[in-house]
């Protein structure tokens, strides 16, 4: 099992997403969530993006940690 813990960049990656520094940041700056949405259910997700990320969280697998870091960034 890898227990590595994952990066932001490799999250970015992950959900398919563009992991450059600057592309994260204007991600971020796009997709702004208020306190009563969870995370996974942005509108701007895939299904399957916001299925890897309702698991992470469940499962609190190696990748919890960039998610919660993610969440953070996105809350303002």
């Amino acid at each position: 099992m890898d227990t590595s813990v994952h990066t932001l960049e490799a999250l970015f990656a992950q959900l398919g997403l563009d992991d450059r520094p600057d592309a994260i940041a204007e991600f971020a700056r796009r997709h702004v969530l208020s306190s009563d949405v969870l995370l996974h259910r942005g509108d701007f997700w895939s299904p399957a993006q916001a299925q890897f990320i309702r698991d992470a969280m469940r499962e609190d697998s190696d990748w919890a940690e960039a998610v919660d870091q993610l969440n953070a960034m996105l809350r303002g």
